[in-house]
């Protein structure tokens, strides 16, 4: 039976053997969550559902990089 709470097998699956987490906790939160949607997209749920997810961190971390030129230059 596959641990749901410490290896999830929507993480694990990546045929390179390599878990999600291992990459992601590389990465600031939105860029990690962005990546972690990506990486489960087709191995749980709904795939457009996770693909939307994605995309609405790749949005905020964005905006987020916006508002820090824009301070930057003001």
């Amino acid at each position: 039976m596959a641990d749901m709470v410490n290896h999830p097998p929507h993480y694990t699956s990546h045929p390179s053997g390599v878990e999600c987490i291992t990459v992601t906790e590389h990465m600031n939160f939105n860029i990690g969550n962005a990546v972690k949607y990506l990486w489960r997209a087709d191995e749980k749920g709904n795939a457009t559902e996770n693909l939307e997810k994605a995309r609405w961190y790749i949005d905020r971390e964005l905006q987020r990089r916006r508002q820090l030129v824009s301070q930057e230059c003001a």
